[in-house]
């Protein structure tokens, strides 16, 4: 067991925002403390960092899976498709804001409702977790993690939230309102004339996934970063020797 896997796992337990239980690591916290000699394994480390990251991906799904999650964050809120633009911008206006507004809106509301769905999906992602892996992503970048997940993770995301969201659009009227946009804007010869022969279709469902899981990704990195920076203070000069900045 080499000094830095002790001093991770030590750092971690002390986070104040993703403490470990008492019972599966305190004894072994205040063995260290104590100058006791206690041995920890790399095995125990890698629990300890499984742990740390489980915590940060629940506030992570917790904060976006909720009603405004998306909408109320500028953030990650998803905005109309840039294809769409020129004819919500035009159906604007027109007197058209609140169609838009219930368009934009609808589409968040879909991202809101898949994203509890992550959460399953990453705590698998966090429990099939090699040992190497979990010791490697402390000592990586500042995002590491997060691109771990992204890169292991993201096409189960994938297919579990499109068909969320394609039965949401469905439920609350995206698509159609998408259609009536598109309608009210491209009958009007002027609108019509202004958007020429540009493509006025877009495949929303995927849109949507897209942005919510870009979203939840978002959020996760946010978490990992206040992992490595905003330690608990008597700890700051140890984790600078486990994510960097210190000798």
């Amino acid at each position: 067991m080499t000094v830095p896997l002790r001093i991770g796992l030590l750092c971690l337990c002390l986070l104040p925002a993703f403490a470990a239980p008492a019972q599966s690591f305190g004894d072994r916290l205040k063995a260290i403390l104590s100058g006791s000699g206690a041995k920890l394994t790399e095995s125990d480390a890698a629990g300890g960092i499984r742990e740390a990251l489980a915590n940060g991906i629940e506030k992570a799904v917790s904060r976006l899976g909720r009603q405004d999650g998306f909408f109320a964050d500028q953030a990650v809120k998803i905005l109309v498709p840039k294809k769409l633009r020129k004819i919500t911008d035009t159906a604007r206006n027109f007197g058209f804001d609140k169609q838009v507004d219930a368009f934009e809106l609808s589409m968040n509301r879909a991202a809101e409702s898949a994203v509890p769905k992550a959460a399953n999906i990453l705590g698998d992602a966090v429990r099939a977790m090699s040992m190497e892996d979990a010791i490697g992503l402390v000592k990586g970048g500042e995002t590491a993690a997060t691109d771990y997940f992204r890169r292991t993770s993201e096409s189960s995301l994938r297919d579990a939230f499109l068909p969320i969201v394609a039965k949401q659009t469905a439920g609350t009227g995206v698509t159609q309102r998408y259609k009536s946009i598109a309608g009210a804007v491209t009958e009007n010869p002027l609108s019509a004339a202004l958007l020429g022969d540009r493509q006025r279709t877009i495949d929303l469902d995927s849109y949507v996934t897209d942005k919510a899981i870009d979203g939840l990704f978002q959020a996760i990195a946010e978490q990992e970063r206040e992992i490595r920076a905003n330690p608990a203070a008597r700890t700051t000069s140890l984790l600078k020797k486990v994510f960097g900045g210190g000798k």
